[in-house]
């Protein structure tokens, strides 16, 4: 687990403020390119794996933000 560093923000901090509009694109756009970085994944390679881990962790911070904000 990543360190607490005062002065610096997270990244869900960056995504509070948008409009629930703005958060289901984000979660469509990342969706979308977490699919063709698995189709390329599955085909041949892909030149930055770790790429894969933060499109999951930034659909899923969308989607809690989203969950956050009907409640």
């Amino acid at each position: 687990m990543p360190k607490f560093t005062p002065g610096k923000t997270s990244p869900a901090a960056a995504l509070r403020p948008l409009a629930p509009a703005e958060l289901e694109k984000r979660v469509r756009e990342a969706g979308d390119e977490l699919l063709q970085l698995r189709l390329r994944k599955a085909t041949g390679g892909i030149e930055n794996p770790a790429r894969l881990r933060a499109l999951r962790r930034e659909v899923a911070r969308c989607r809690t933000l989203l969950r956050q904000k009907q409640a």
